[in-house]
């Protein structure tokens, strides 16, 4: 069904009531059954993200407003088995977002709980899909053109109407710097670009670990530890892997990469105090020359 055609079933609370209606940038897509409001906000946190990636092969689980995993792939199935294994929990009843077609070996990993969106999908993923009340979402809007598609941000609150320009931040060859000794390889210079894109789509105190292009720990909206977190969550899939924060860090915070065996590290800005630390643990450190804090 088309968007004028969608009845959410409900609001963020069961008790709520919610609409959605199309506008003069909406993209063209079509589900397969009704969603709930969260879920449509599910949907638009995954293709904001998958639309960094669309010319590759990606996946990405999305619960709420949270980014659990994301993943690059030699094959799409290669992604989606990846955030599969980096959040096997949260997968179970997740939004999966996809970056290509999606056919019936991708369909298997789903369950009843989940919402796939993709770009397309093959006739008989969708004689699946169909057969075990899946829910589907097909993005015809190709997705190298869904950020012609973002708008302002506008909330309307007691105190006024707030609006903001949509986050159409990009790294930038003039600012993206090696600050320390060590020099990352080109794999972890990858992955930390890789990182720094999923970190701009995740909320405040963002902190992302990432290795072969694949997230291992992703920490958001903690207002402390949020290093130590990721890494306990990432555990021993943290040796060699990069750390992308949206935030300057702390020495406390290169001490515990270090710790965590962390390789490199992506950061807004470091002082000489920051590059000293890293160097000493013979950790790499990029500098972007800018934050992406989403509250």
């Amino acid at each position: 069904m088309k968007i004028d055609d969608i009845k959410l079933i409900n609001g963020e609370n069961l008790f709520q009531n919610a609409t959605i209606e199309s506008n003069d940038k909406t993209i063209d897509y079509e589900v397969s059954k009704n969603l709930s409001y969260v879920q449509i906000l599910s949907l638009i946190k995954g293709l904001n993200l998958i639309s960094e990636f669309y010319d590759v092969n990606a996946a990405c689980s999305i619960k709420g407003s949270g980014i659990c995993a994301v993943a690059l792939g030699q094959s799409l199935a290669d992604a989606v088995q990846k955030i599969m294994d980096s959040n096997p929990i949260d997968f179970m009843s997740a939004v999966i977002v996809v970056s290509q077609e999606v056919d019936s070996e991708i369909a298997r990993f789903l369950k009843e709980s989940n919402i796939i969106a993709a770009p397309k999908f093959t006739k008989n993923a969708i004689e699946f899909l169909d057969s075990h009340n899946i829910n589907y979402v097909t993005i015809n809007t190709p997705l190298k053109d869904y950020k012609n598609y973002l708008s302002n941000d506008v909330k309307i609150t007691p105190l006024g109407t707030l609006t903001q320009t949509p986050n159409l931040s990009e790294l930038d060859k003039d600012t993206f710097k090696v600050v320390s000794k060590q020099k990352p390889t080109v794999e972890q210079i990858e992955d930390a670009v890789f990182a720094w894109k999923v970190a701009k789509h995740n909320t405040s105190q963002s902190i992302v670990v990432a290795k072969d292009l694949k997230t291992t720990a992703i920490s958001q909206g903690l207002q402390t530890a949020s290093v130590e977190f990721a890494l306990d969550y990432s555990c021993d899939m943290s040796k060699d892997a990069v750390l992308a924060s949206d935030m300057p860090i702390t020495l406390h915070d290169v001490n515990v990469a270090s710790q965590g065996r962390i390789s490199t590290i992506i950061i807004p800005f470091a002082d000489k105090e920051i590059v000293a630390q890293a160097d000493k643990y013979s950790m790499s450190v990029i500098t972007t020359g800018f934050t992406n804090i989403l509250y």
